[in-house]
């Protein structure tokens, strides 16, 4: 009994402390207004959830469950992760953790503790979906017979095994040092696309195992798939093809409705998703033994051990001609602070960017150019809130007009560094195609300027981060979002806007992050 007491004081704790938070709040919100968009009306250009030949189900409770379910898999397991993982971090950084298992709760039961507190964070935002899901049923008129069960089934069966997995990770990406960072962030998003897309291509398998078996994957996409599959053929007593798609432009000729009114689980899928689940604590255990020896390496115990760092002596040389004023020293030293620290990878993988740049033809040369951006990942957005993480400010903002030039400092870092990684492909694009060099540059100063105004608003990396990774990875689908082959009107007013918004938002949040560090 005092065991379970003091498991539950942890998950108390863990969520009022995230509930104070504005990223919480930003979360919940915008998964709100996400459910609320799932379930649109029947003039919608989009349809969240559709199978072969345009169809959906009537929005009855299960069909809106289940719709809900498949946007959890690609906005819950993602973006969740990003707002519970650190709560780890915190406790090592602050040696909480240390009071925490010197009562008699184990380490194991500690681990546990967490990531049950992160999945009480996803129940919180589940329950806050579903309710918009039925009242949006309601609206739609379609079915109005409000089956709370079919409405739940699927985020408890599809849902829940897929977050113990994403909570899971957010355990072990906050344990291990290397991965606390930007770093994880970038990581574990590769790893979620990974994961999508091999569940999505379980359709194109033809094995029995897969099609007919119990094999699932975390998000429940091939069990769902399945379903329908069964469902559609005994409907309409015809083939169909395996899969769904989501997010769908309506078919011009408009959408089949069919019913679909309960959800019928195969035993043997059921199993499947436990799993999953299982696997997801499972995995958080198996932390357990590791946790003194990963938790005792603070940021501060890293930067004792930290080697001073290449020297780089060229680099002293190439800046020493702009250190003659007082600005200009403290942009030089931050500079070379911040390059000295680079690992050698850093250094070849900007080798290899510059060289696509420089030697590839168009393709390539916007390939390292999207590695360019994303390289000084961890300046932009993790830049601006050094003081903050560094518990600094009190020094640092001491003198009078500190707050402007720390500031400048870190802009002209983020931006140099931009440029400088860019600079081969500026350069051939002055010389091809003006208006791309234009282009290169427009984007380069947007994503600098959004990097520092989303870490200075959000106080936080990670959703700079997530944001830029995502676009990169959209950009290398095809996307024109980072396109700079020419000058198009509609995407160069969007990135001067996104300029002109992030500077006011610096104007009004960096003072505000200066006087809370001070």
């Amino acid at each position: 009994m005092v065991a379970m007491q003091r498991f539950a004081a942890i998950l108390l704790a863990d969520l009022r402390a995230r509930t104070r938070t504005p990223r919480f709040w930003v979360v919940l919100v915008g998964m709100m207004v996400a459910a609320w968009y799932c379930v649109p009306g029947p003039d919608a250009p989009l349809t969240v959830l559709m199978l072969w030949g345009g169809a959906r189900g009537y929005y009855s409770s299960a069909w809106v469950g289940m719709v809900l379910a498949m946007a959890f898999n690609l906005l819950l397991n993602l973006g969740g992760f990003y707002l519970v993982r650190g709560t780890l971090v915190r406790d090592i950084e602050t040696r909480v953790w240390q009071l925490l298992v010197a009562t008699p709760m184990t380490r194991a039961g500690y681990l546990l503790a967490k990531w049950a507190s992160h999945m009480l964070v996803f129940l919180v935002i589940i329950i806050a979906c579903l309710g918009v899901g039925a009242v949006a049923q309601w609206l739609r008129a379609e079915d109005r017979t409000l089956d709370l069960i079919e409405l739940a089934k699927p985020a408890i069966l599809l849902t829940l095994p897929g977050l113990a997995m994403t909570a899971a990770a957010a355990i072990w990406f906050d344990l291990l040092p290397p991965l606390r960072r930007t770093a994880g962030n970038v990581l574990f998003f590769v790893l979620w696309t990974t994961a999508l897309v091999v569940g999505v291509a379980g359709f194109e398998a033809r094995s029995p195992v897969v099609r007919e078996g119990w094999v699932s994957d975390a998000g429940g996409m091939l069990v769902a798939g399945r379903d329908f599959h069964r469902v559609r053929e005994a409907q309409t007593g015809k083939p169909q093809q395996y899969g769904f798609s989501l997010m769908s432009p309506t078919p011009d000729s408009g959408i089949v409705r069919f019913d679909w009114r309960a959800w019928t689980v195969r035993p043997m899928d059921m199993v499947g998703r436990l799993f999953w689940l299982v696997l997801g604590m499972g995995g958080v255990l198996l932390a357990a033994p590791w946790l003194d020896r990963v938790a005792a390496r603070t940021s501060a115990v890293d930067a004792r051990a930290r080697a001073p760092g290449l020297q780089l002596r060229w680099l002293d040389l190439a800046l020493r001609p702009f250190a003659r004023t007082a600005f200009g020293v403290l942009v030089v030293a931050e500079l070379t602070a911040c390059l000295r620290e680079r690992r050698r990878w850093w250094w070849l993988a900007l080798a290899g960017a510059m060289g696509l740049q420089a030697f590839g033809n168009a393709s390539l040369m916007r390939t390292g150019l999207l590695l360019a951006w994303l390289l000084p990942l961890d300046v932009l957005a993790g830049g601006i809130l050094r003081e903050r993480d560094q518990r600094t400010g009190a020094l640092v903002f001491a003198s009078e007009g500190a707050v402007s030039r720390v500031l400048g400092s870190r802009v002209a870092v983020a931006v140099l560094l931009l440029f400088a990684a860019t600079a081969p492909a500026l350069a051939r694009l002055l010389v091809s195609s003006p208006g791309g060099a234009l282009m290169t540059g427009v984007v380069t100063l947007s994503i600098a300027s959004c990097g520092i105004a989303f870490g200075a608003v959000f106080r936080s990396a990670r959703p700079f981060e997530l944001t830029l990774v995502a676009l990169v990875y959209i950009a290398l689908q095809g996307a024109t979002v980072f396109d700079v082959s020419g000058v198009a009107t509609g995407r160069l007013a969007a990135h001067l806007a996104a300029i002109v918004l992030a500077w006011i938002a610096i104007a009004v949040a960096w003072p505000r992050i200066a006087r809370a560090t001070r």
